[in-house]
């Protein structure tokens, strides 16, 4: 007879229950071993990349990083250094990105709260940059490394009082570390204060001798103090002492300005060239088939040279379109590629010439950002045969001062030159056209340019009518300058002066005199052979060591004996104008 079967008993159950979770157990201890073992070969491949960091092969410590990544997905290390060489290759966007992933990975890693910040720093997102700084300073209260950065950055977010008490508060709390003291220099130095930072730079340098990058920082300050051979020497040190190649290329740019400035041409114009490398922080992409022109013989040749930097370097730079003109024959053609706002006005200068402008783009893609120029009017049959930035025939044109021609290069229209005479006429005594400011006046910049009420001495001189030559929004200035000093300040109705440049050069070539800043308004006028003064708060490199600025016709450079003392400048720029008035 068949018997029921037997229930199952708890204890039957239970073991079900304990079997099925050793077997769960046993399922996670194999996950782990071989998580360990991928998380170990994947360090291997890491150990192997970091090697190749440090004998600075950049592009393969990336590539075996990337191996160690695609190995072990969860290893932030791996990614941290994957990382760091798509920085280093110019990927900011890609690095920002595999930061974030090493750090979702290992929050606890402070190391990547400050390249976070770097890098978003170097893409533009300061605010986020000071957050991760802070993040890191509270984590490692006793680095310098945070201290220094937010220092900085508070600078950039314009806040020099918050950078100065950061930065002094962290070198009274580490009064050994080099960094400090030369971050707080370079605060110093930026706010105009380079005599000061001289004391904080040479701090640096004694407490660090091997520290490239103060050297550097000294031969700016020296430069800003025209000290010119003592900049030379201290960027000649950081060239010998500096091992990344990003700091050596900034300091052969920076002692290239300087050997300009005191006019070493041939030197300083052919290491100039180091602005044009593909790894300089401000190098465009020229999409352009033609081969780079390097001053081989141009006649018979289509070129095309572009100008470059910004408005008033493309004025500057065209002082030497006439010699390329006269070299290029009869059978040549000359190709000039300026901003949009100087086609008329080059077009008329030359014309003979080819002149159209640029089209400027910035090409975001996985590899980050790429700042590209097109030259669409030299394509599509119309390539030139070789072309140049506008910058680097100075080179061959210009090796020495007596290779500046003193001549207007620029022709303005002479239908509204008329015009502006015939309006400037009905005001009384000397046309003076002024101009104060750059329209860029970031923290950085501000240094440069005296505000309109540090004009007054000069403004308030008898026999003159001024002519407002500030181009951008500049309306309530020109009525403070009136309610506050008794300044009249004319202004041409109907001429916009940031965009009318052919008008600009007309109205400057219509004045007696323009006193301007070093600014594109200037240069404007100085182009067309208008007298120009130019009040700067320091020597500029333009003035190639001389008192003026020998890329124009008649021009005249007051500086003051100590950066930035604008009432000294302003008292003799305006006993000079009185005696032009009179």
């Amino acid at each position: 007879m068949a018997t029921a079967a037997a229930l199952k008993s708890i204890d039957s159950l239970s073991g079900v229950d304990a079997r099925m979770e050793a077997l769960d157990r046993l399922e996670k201890l194999t996950d782990e071993a071989a998580a360990e073992i991928a998380r170990h070969r994947s360090n291997i491949l890491l150990k192997r990349g970091i090697r190749f960091w440090r004998r600075g092969e950049i592009v393969r410590a990336g590539q075996w990083a990337m191996k160690a990544a695609e190995k072990d997905g969860t290893n932030a290390k791996a990614f941290h250094v994957l990382a760091m060489a798509l920085e280093r290759m110019g990927h900011l966007h890609k690095a920002l990105v595999t930061y974030e992933r090493a750090f979702e990975l290992d929050p606890n890693d402070p190391e990547l709260l400050i390249n976070l910040g770097l890098t978003a720093w170097n893409l533009k997102f300061t605010e986020g940059a000071a957050r991760m700084f802070r993040l890191y300073v509270d984590a490692c209260p006793d680095s310098p490394l945070g201290y220094n950065n937010l220092g900085s950055v508070l600078y950039d977010l314009g806040d020099p009082e918050a950078a100065i008490e950061t930065l002094r508060a962290a070198i009274y709390k580490m009064p050994h570390q080099a960094i400090l003291w030369n971050s707080l220099a370079t605060v110093l130095a930026e706010e105009g204060r380079a005599d000061e930072s001289l004391i904080f730079y040479n701090e640096a340098s004694r407490l660090e001798p091997g520290f490239a990058r103060a050297y550097h920082n000294l031969g700016y300050a020296y430069q800003h103090l025209g000290q010119l051979e003592e900049a030379l020497e201290n960027y000649d040190r950081a060239l010998a002492l500096a091992v990344d190649p990003t700091e050596k290329m900034e300091s052969r740019h920076s002692r290239s300005i300087c050997l300009i400035g005191a006019g070493k041409l041939e030197e300083g114009f052919r290491e100039y060239e180091i602005r044009n490398s593909e790894r300089f922080r401000a190098y465009f992409h020229h999409m352009i088939r033609a081969p780079r022109w390097n001053g081989e013989p141009v006649e018979g040749l289509k070129l095309l040279l572009v100008g470059e930097q910004g408005l008033g370097d493309e004025f500057m730079f065209a002082n030497i379109l006439p010699d390329i003109a006269r070299d290029l024959g009869p059978d040549g053609k000359l190709q000039i590629a300026v901003d949009p706002r100087l086609v008329s006005l080059f077009q008329r200068s030359f014309p003979e010439a080819e002149v159209g402008t640029y089209d400027d783009r910035t090409l975001i893609d996985d590899n980050g950002n790429k700042a590209i120029r097109l030259i669409p009017f030299a394509s599509n049959g119309n390539e030139p045969d070789m072309w140049a930035p506008m910058g680097s025939a100075l080179q061959v044109y210009r090796k020495r001062l007596s290779d500046f021609p003193h001549k207007p290069f620029l022709t303005p229209d002479p239908v509204r030159v008329a015009e502006f005479r015939e309006t400037l006429a009905r005001l009384p005594g000397k046309k003076v056209g002024v101009c104060w400011r750059s329209m860029m006046l970031e923290a950085k910049r501000a240094k440069y340019f005296s505000p309109i009420e540090g004009w007054a001495p000069v403004l308030k001189t008898e026999g003159v009518s001024f002519i407002n030559l500030q181009y951008g929004d500049c309306a309530e200035e020109l009525a403070r300058a009136h309610s506050e000093h008794g300044i009249t300040i004319h202004q041409i109705e109907g001429l916009d002066l940031r965009d009318d440049i052919d008008g600009t050069a007309a109205l400057c070539a219509a004045l007696d005199l323009v006193l301007s800043a070093p600014t594109a308004a200037a240069a404007t006028a100085a182009s067309v052979g208008a007298k120009v003064w130019f009040l700067v708060a320091g020597r500029t490199w333009p003035q190639l060591g001389t008192d003026e600025y020998p890329w124009y016709a008649d021009t005249r450079v007051f500086a003051p004996k100590s950066f930035g003392d604008w009432p000294a400048l302003m008292a003799d720029a305006a006993a000079e104008l009185k005696t032009f008035a009179g």
